[in-house]
């Protein structure tokens, strides 16, 4: 009997077949509505902080646009084609912060017949998505920087610098602005790394421009950008990872399932726990099933040993949690139950 199922089909069933109806319908209630008890301080600590972050998307996105804009006018005036390939970088940025603004958006929808959990896990493709974004950047510039190193190219240190040190202001503050969610969400991780991973690389630029315009030493362009896409690629590695094992199922980096089992042997007349799953819903809810021994004693009392647990897993970044009772007297020996 597989119960590793994201659909709350799957959870209704279990619950009709051992937890009788009333219990399908506190599961129902919680699945569409989220309304139930001990589910309410999860959304209070998350919906404040996504309010705040539209707002500081959209901030982003008007920021980053404008300086595409004012790096190709300038790009197109002093016929620099180094100015010209950043801000086609730079609308990468605009790409994502509206890709991760569209995530947010798409977690609010409501579950519908095609998709049971809605679209909350938008915010772990996104994240994956911007990852290989990063990548994908680095692989430019180091290419860049090779073709560069090899054929040298008379570059404007001044006008190159006042370009990047205007990059520097505005990815700075572009990332500033999710700084405080970057460890409680991997979209807005994903996002805050990609905003200061462009600061890093315009401070880099305007260095090298300042030193370029009183040695002339062009070379030092390519070296800079060597060094900078290497720093990307080291921090950009833990990022794709993470987002990568979110989307093949995987438990949750900051889950700790030993922590978990412990937490949950805690409640009245549980006597053990097997066949247990959890997996990310969003990059901010996770979800859970398991198969729970219970004393044959405690059948009349299940529906408040399922509330006791799921408001210990709600402290510990579990919000979804589907439960199959066992009895001691017949519990299950399949391997795959």
């Amino acid at each position: 009997m597989a119960i590793h199922s994201h659909s709350p089909n799957n959870e209704h069933s279990h619950d009709h077949d051992h937890d009788n109806d009333h219990d399908h319908s506190h599961d129902h209630d919680h699945s569409h509505h989220g309304h139930s008890h001990g589910f309410g301080h999860h959304h209070h600590d998350h919906t404040p902080k996504i309010d705040h972050l539209n707002a500081a998307f959209i901030i982003g996105i008007i920021l980053n646009s404008g300086f595409v804009v004012a790096e190709v006018v300038v790009g197109l005036i002093i016929h620099s084609l180094s100015l010209l390939t950043d801000a086609g970088h730079n609308l990468s940025d605009v790409a994502g912060l509206a890709l991760a603004l569209l995530a947010f958006k798409l977690t609010k929808v409501s579950a519908n017949d095609k998709y049971t959990y809605g679209y909350k896990r938008s915010t772990i493709i996104v994240s994956f998505f911007n990852a290989v974004i990063l990548f994908a950047s680095v692989g430019i510039i180091i290419y860049e920087a090779i073709i560069r190193f090899m054929h040298p190219a008379v570059i404007e240190g001044g006008t190159m610098a006042w370009v990047a040190l205007a990059g520097i202001a505005i990815n700075g503050f572009t990332a500033w602005l999710f700084v405080k969610g970057k460890d409680t969400d991997l979209n807005i991780k994903s996002t805050y790394m990609h905003m200061a991973m462009d600061a890093i690389v315009s401070f880099g630029v305007a260095v090298s421009g300042i030193i370029i315009l009183f040695t002339h030493w062009y070379v030092l362009d390519s070296i800079v950008s060597l060094i900078i896409g290497i720093m990307i690629l080291r921090g950009t590695w833990g990022l794709l990872n993470e987002s990568l094992r979110l989307e093949m199922d995987g438990v949750p980096r900051e889950i700790k399932l030993g922590k978990i089992k412990t937490e949950m042997l805690k409640a009245k007349g549980v006597k053990g726990i097997h066949h247990m799953h959890v997996w990310a819903l969003s990059t901010t809810e996770n979800a859970l099933t398991a198969h729970i021994v219970v004393d044959p004693t405690c059948i009349d009392d299940f529906d408040n040993i399922k509330n006791d647990l799921r408001h210990r897993l709600e402290h510990l970044n579990v919000s979804h949690s589907t439960f199959e009772p066992e009895f001691t007297d017949a519990e299950c020996k399949k391997p795959d139950c």
